[in-house]
C-alpha cells in the first residue's frame, strides 16, 4: 500500500515534466490510487497497451485520419463496448481510469482518455479540448478542424456542433468562445478529474474526500484560484476558523475583483470578529 504523500509526490513529479513526456494515463492512476490504495500501475497501463495491440492489427491500410478515427470507434465502442455512462453520470467510479477500463464505462474526459492513449500508441496523435460542460479531443493536424466526442461513441463534430453543444448546456445566450476548444495541458487534463471528483463529492455530503481533491488540486495548480475560496468555505462551515481565514484571504489576493469578493469579505470579517471576542 503506498501513503497518500508519496502519491502526492508522484503525481506531482509526473506533470512536472515537459507536457509531451507525461503519461496521462500513469497520471489518471496515481489519482485512483488514492481511492485503491493497492491498484497495480504497470498492469493497468500493460492493459491500454494490450488494446493498442489489437487495435493496430486492426487498422486500415491508408491511414487517413477519418478512417482511423472510424476504425478506433469500432475498436472502443463496438467490440470492446466502451460507452458513456447516462444512467449513474455521478458515480465517482466514473472517474477513476482503472474503473473505466474494467467496466467500460465512463464519463467524457474518461472515455477520452482511453482514446487519446490508444491513439498516441497507434502513431495518431490527439489532444484533450476542455470544452466546459463536455469534454472533447482532437487529431493535432492543423488541417484536420474536427473533434471527436467518446462519450457519444466517437461522434465526429464541427466547431459549429461544438458550440450548439455547449449551449444546449448552459443556454442559448451562453457566450461561446473559440477558446473553450483549444487543447489543454497534462495538469489541466488531470485538475478537471479531480474537480469531477470534487463536485460528486460534495453532492454526497462527502466533505473528507471533497478537501481531498481540493488539496490535490492546489498542490498541482495553486493557481487555481477558486480553490483556495472552496477549500476556506468548507474549513468555515466546519468550524476551522484559522485554516479558513488563510485560503479565503489567499483567494482575495489572488482574485481582488472576483464577484463573489464581497461576498468573501463578509465571512472574513465574521471570522475575525469571532476571533476577537
Amino acid at each position: 500500500m503506498t501513503h497518500p504523500t508519496q502519491l502526492h509526490e508522484r503525481l506531482v513529479k509526473e506533470l512536472r515534466q515537459a507536457p509531451d513526456q507525461v503519461n496521462l494515463a500513469r497520471a489518471a492512476l496515481y489519482v485512483a490510487q488514492e481511492e485503491y490504495p493497492d491498484l497495480d500501475i504497470p498492469a493497468h497501463l500493460e492493459m491500454i497497451g494490450r488494446m493498442a495491440e489489437t487495435l493496430g492489427q486492426r487498422l486500415p491500410k491508408t491511414s487517413y485520419p477519418l478512417k482511423l478515427i472510424r476504425a478506433i470507434n469500432q475498436y472502443l465502442f463496438e467490440d470492446l463496448n466502451f460507452r458513456g455512462n447516462t444512467a449513474d453520470y455521478y458515480d465517482p467510479r466514473n472517474s477513476f481510469l482503472n474503473d473505466v477500463l474494467h467496466r467500460r464505462v465512463g464519463i467524457p474526459i474518461t472515455l477520452s482518455l482511453v482514446y487519446l492513449e490508444l491513439a498516441q500508441r497507434i502513431g495518431f496523435p490527439m489532444v484533450g479540448v476542455g470544452m466546459p460542460g463536455h469534454f472533447l479531443i482532437r487529431p493535432t493536424g492543423e488541417d484536420m478542424a474536427i473533434f471527436v466526442d467518446p462519450f457519444h461513441q466517437g461522434e465526429i463534430l464541427f466547431e459549429q456542433d461544438c458550440r450548439d453543444r455547449f449551449q444546449h448546456l448552459f443556454g442559448d445566450g451562453a457566450p461561446f468562445s473559440t477558446d473553450h476548444l483549444t487543447p489543454i495541458t497534462p495538469t489541466a487534463f488531470v485538475v478537471r478529474i479531480l474537480a469531477n471528483l470534487k463536485m460528486i463529492y460534495l453532492q454526497q455530503r462527502n466533505v473528507a474526500k471533497a478537501l481531498d481533491a481540493i488539496n490535490r488540486i492546489l498542490l498541482i495548480s495553486p493557481e487555481a484560484t477558486g480553490e483556495w475560496r472552496d477549500r476556506g468555505l468548507i474549513h468555515y462551515q466546519q468550524g476551522q476558523n484559522d485554516k479558513a481565514l488563510l485560503d479565503l484571504q489567499r483567494y482575495l489576493y489572488e482574485s481582488p475583483n472576483a464577484t463573489d469578493a464581497y461576498e468573501i469579505r463578509r465571512v472574513i470579517q465574521q471570522i475575525e470578529r469571532v476571533q476577537d471576542d
